[in-house]
């Protein structure tokens, strides 16, 4: 089972991997110099397209992630609730299906703003 400290330390490695992402993209992007000329050949090469895929990535895999767990601990505990009380089913399913339509929303916009970072931005 996840505990909440787990949890935490996989939040503070996930920030830290992302961090060193963003430190490597514009460390490339301003190595050769300064100006606009750098920051243009950055993107004839690709290299901002690139970042962007790793970010939509990174960024779909933890909305991904973090409501799988979410889904999981609902529905772990609906059936739990459920067991101690079978008579409340009714009432303990309704809450349990707006939880998870709540996650699922959340997830997929997280899946818009990956779209907009792809094409628009």
């Amino acid at each position: 089972m996840i505990n909440q400290k787990t949890l935490t330390r996989l939040a503070f490695v996930m920030g830290g991997v992302i961090l060193f992402l963003g430190a490597i993209a514009t460390t490339g992007v301003f190595a050769a110099g300064e100006g606009a000329e750098t920051v243009a050949a950055a993107y004839d090469t690709g290299f901002v397209t690139s970042f962007k895929a790793i970010a939509s990535g990174i960024a779909i895999g933890l909305a991904a992630l973090g409501g799988s767990i979410g889904m999981g601990i609902i529905g772990g505990k609906a059936t739990e609730g459920i067991a101690r009380q079978p008579e409340a089913d009714g009432k303990i399913r309704t809450s349990f299906m707006l939880g998870l339509v709540f996650i699922e929303t959340a997830i997929i916009y997280a899946l818009l703003v990956v779209i907009l970072i792809i094409f628009v931005l």
